[in-house]
């Protein structure tokens, strides 16, 4: 069942969706998939990867994604980051590219947003699974019920949170990011589609750090994904 490979720490929070109506939806559907010969990704073990090393207090930043990257080998559980050893998807490869135009690394191969969940990002995809090769598959299965009910889970903490929704799927999560404690950061999707429409100057990483500062809690090092 999901609940088993929820992390214990968000469990209480969200064992009665997972094992509910919605869950058992869920599962019943992924089951389908297996049974059906198709592949989804990311492996099953992973799909609360996301969630892993955080509770719901300690999370600082919410990046959101859509749906994991839907070639094998790539997903890993958490939103835009690949495996190690595979190269960088277009929208990845574009966000690493804001990092040296807003907090000036240098050009480069290497990203790894493992150390960014180190220190309370959440990269969370509104959908938590994929069918290989087919993006947006499993958008409507009853995962954006799962991971509304995280958001809210984070929205609810006293403590400050910075929300990055990038493009429009994202930015319809607004709604649900309440409180003077939190704040909402809009830009373009980092795709190569939309980001030349002001993703490369929106400074979301050093905006989110004025605003954990100004709140008294510390800034995150993006730089050490690079």
């Amino acid at each position: 069942m999901l609940a088993d490979a929820c992390p214990e720490n968000w469990r209480p929070h969200l064992l009665d969706t997972l094992n509910g109506d919605i869950g058992r939806h869920i599962q019943a559907q992924l089951n389908a998939e297996s049974t059906g010969g198709y592949v989804y990704f990311p492996p099953a073990g992973t799909l609360f990867s996301a969630l892993e090393g955080l509770d719901p207090s300690s999370v600082r930043v919410v990046i959101l994604g859509q749906d994991p990257y839907h070639g094998r080998d790539q997903a890993t559980g958490r939103a835009f980051e690949v495996m190690n050893g595979m190269p960088m998807p277009p929208s990845l490869r574009n966000i690493r590219k804001l990092l040296e135009c807003d907090v000036g690394v240098v050009p480069g191969d290497r990203f790894e947003l493992g150390c960014w969940c180190n220190q309370g990002v959440l990269l969370l995809n509104t959908a938590l699974t994929v069918r290989a090769n087919s993006p947006g598959s499993h958008q409507h299965i009853g995962w954006q019920a799962v991971t509304d009910q995280i958001i809210k889970i984070v929205v609810e903490q006293p403590e400050p949170t910075v929300f990055m929704l990038w493009g429009a799927h994202a930015q319809k999560k607004a709604a649900l990011v309440k409180g003077a404690q939190n704040q909402v950061l809009s830009a373009p999707h980092p795709s190569p589609l939309s980001a030349y429409r002001g993703f490369f100057s929106c400074r979301h990483f050093s905006k989110a750090n004025e605003w954990l500062i100004k709140h008294h809690e510390s800034a995150i090092d993006w730089t050490c994904a690079c």
